[in-house]
C-alpha cells in the first residue's frame, strides 16, 4: 500500500465521461490499497473561457477579481470528480485550496506557495476517503484566492505530495512520457524510461510542455518521484527521478525548442557600469524573464547588447527599453519577432567535450545561422531564425539521439 499523488490535466477532465473514466482508474488504484490524494485542472478551455468573460465586462480587470473567477474552474472539476467517484462506491471528497490550507503569496496569477497544511488530507485518507484537491490555487495571508499560474496544477501535485511525504506523484496528461524531441516534428523520437531531475527542469525551461517548471523546481527540491503518464493509455510512462549512473552515460536526452521568444538589441550602447542594471531593473520589476543576453566586446566606446524575452512580453519589455534609450545613451534600438529557441539537453556533456563544436558543426551543414548562444553544465542553447526551427531539431536529434533498431514512433510530447 502506498500514498500517492495523482494530478489530472484540463484534457484529462475535459467532458463528463472523461471525468467518469478518470473516476473508474482512481478507483481502481484505490481497491488495490492505496491512499490517493488526487489534483484536477479545470477542465480543457475553462480558464480560457472565464479570462474572456472577464475581458467582456471590464477593460482592465483587476489581478485579484481574475483570480477569484478562474479558480471556479478547478472547482467544478474537483466536485464533479468527487461526484463520480462517489457514484462508483467509493468514499471522496473534494477540497478548495482554502479547505487544504494551500498558503501563498499575494502574487495574483503567478503566486508561489508558501506553505500547505496537510492535517485535513492526512484525515480524510486515515478514513479511507480519497481527497480530491482543486489545483491551481491557494489563499494569501488575508484569506484572498491566488492562482498559481498557468500549468500551476502540476505545482499543486508535486507540493502536496512533498508535504505528505508521498511515495509517488503521478502527472496524467494526454500524452505518454517525455519523448526526446517532440514526435510532431521528429517522428522517430524515442519516450524515455527515465530522467533526471536536472535534465527536466531544463527541458521544461527549453520550451518541452510536459511539465510546469516550477514542479520539476519542486519536485528536485524535496526528491519526489514523478511519473509522467497518459490518462488515454494504460502504459508506463517517463519516470523523473534522482540522477544515476546509467543517466550520465547518455550523452544528450533531448531536443528542446521555443518558438516563444522575441530579440531585443539596443545599438551602440555606451560602455560603462551601470547602464545594464539601469536597462534590466525596470524589465525585471515588470515581472518580465529575461532569457538570453549578449554584449558585443566594445571597439570604439560603445557596444551593441542583446536580450530575449517570452514574445508575449514583448510590447511591454519594448516600451520599457525605449523609455530607457536617451538615457543609457543608446543610438538605435533593433528588434526580431522572428526567432527560435533550440537546444540540447543532457547530464552526459558534463564529461564529453566537444558537444558545443559538433552542434555547430551540424546546424552549419544544414545552411542555419546561430544568432545567439547560451551554454549550462548540461544544455546548449542557441537562437536561429524560426523558419529553420523544425529542421535544426531534425538535424540535432538525428546527430545526437539517433533512434535504436526497431523503435516506433508513439503518441507523445516535449522537448
Amino acid at each position: 500500500m502506498a500514498l500517492i499523488v495523482q494530478k489530472y490535466g484540463g484534457t484529462s477532465v475535459g467532458s463528463v465521461e472523461r471525468i467518469r473514466e478518470v473516476a473508474r482508474r482512481v478507483a481502481t488504484y484505490h481497491q488495490q490499497g492505496h491512499r490517493l490524494v488526487v489534483v484536477v485542472s479545470a477542465m480543457a478551455g475553462e480558464t480560457n473561457r472565464l479570462l474572456a468573460l472577464a475581458r467582456q465586462v471590464a477593460t482592465h480587470p483587476s489581478e485579484r477579481e481574475s483570480d477569484a473567477l478562474v479558480a471556479s474552474g478547478e472547482q467544478v472539476s474537483a466536485a464533479l470528480l468527487a461526484l463520480a467517484l462517489q457514484d462508483l462506491g467509493v468514499k471522496a471528497s473534494s477540497f478548495l485550496g482554502h479547505q487544504v490550507r494551500i498558503s501563498t503569496d499575494s502574487a495574483f496569477g503567478r503566486a508561489r506557495i508558501r506553505s500547505i497544511n496537510k492535517d485535513r488530507l492526512l484525515v480524510a485518507l486515515d478514513r479511507g476517503t480519497i481527497a480530491v484537491v482543486a489545483g491551481f490555487q491557494g489563499v494569501d495571508s488575508d484569506d484572498n484566492i491566488t492562482t498559481l499560474g498557468r500549468g500551476g496544477s502540476d505545482t499543486t501535485g508535486v507540493a502536496l505530495a512533498a508535504a505528505l511525504s508521498a511515495d509517488l506523484c503521478e502527472i496524467y496528461t494526454d500524452v505518454d512520457g517525455v519523448y526526446t524531441s517532440d514526435p510532431r516534428i521528429v517522428p522517430h523520437a524515442r519516450k524515455l524510461e527515465r530522467i533526471s531531475f536536472d535534465e527536466m527542469l531544463e527541458l521544461a525551461s527549453l520550451g518541452a510542455k510536459v511539465l510546469h517548471i516550477r514542479s520539476v523546481e519542486l519536485a528536485k527540491r524535496y526528491k519526489v518521484p514523478v511519473h509522467v503518464r497518459s490518462s488515454f493509455a494504460d502504459v508506463e510512462g517517463t519516470l523523473v527521478v534522482e540522477e544515476d549512473k546509467p543517466m550520465e552515460d547518455i550523452l544528450v536526452s533531448g531536443i528542446a525548442h521555443d518558438r516563444d521568444q522575441a530579440k531585443i538589441t539596443l545599438l551602440r550602447v555606451p560602455d560603462r557600469p551601470g547602464l545594464a542594471a539601469r536597462l534590466f531593473g525596470p524589465i525585471a520589476a515588470a515581472g518580465i524573464v529575461v532569457d538570453m543576453i549578449i554584449q558585443n566586446a566594445s571597439a570604439d566606446g560603445t557596444t551593441d547588447l542583446t536580450f530575449t524575452v517570452p514574445r508575449g512580453d514583448f510590447d511591454k519589455a519594448l516600451s520599457l527599453v525605449k523609455g530607457q534609450e536617451s538615457t543609457i545613451g543608446a543610438h538605435g534600438i533593433a528588434t526580431d519577432l522572428n526567432v527560435a529557441k533550440v537546444s540540447i539537453v543532457g547530464l552526459g556533456m558534463r564529461s564529453h567535450a566537444g558537444v558545443a563544436a559538433r552542434m555547430f558543426d551540424v546546424l552549419a551543414a544544414e545552411g542555419i545561422n546561430i544568432q545567439m548562444i547560451s551554454t549550462s553544465e548540461i544544455k546548449i542553447s542557441v537562437v536561429v531564425d524560426e523558419k529553420y526551427t523544425e529542421l535544426a531539431v531534425r538535424a540535432l536529434h538525428d546527430a545526437f539521439v539517433a533512434p535504436r533498431t526497431g523503435d516506433e514512433p508513439r503518441q507523445g510530447s516535449t522537448p
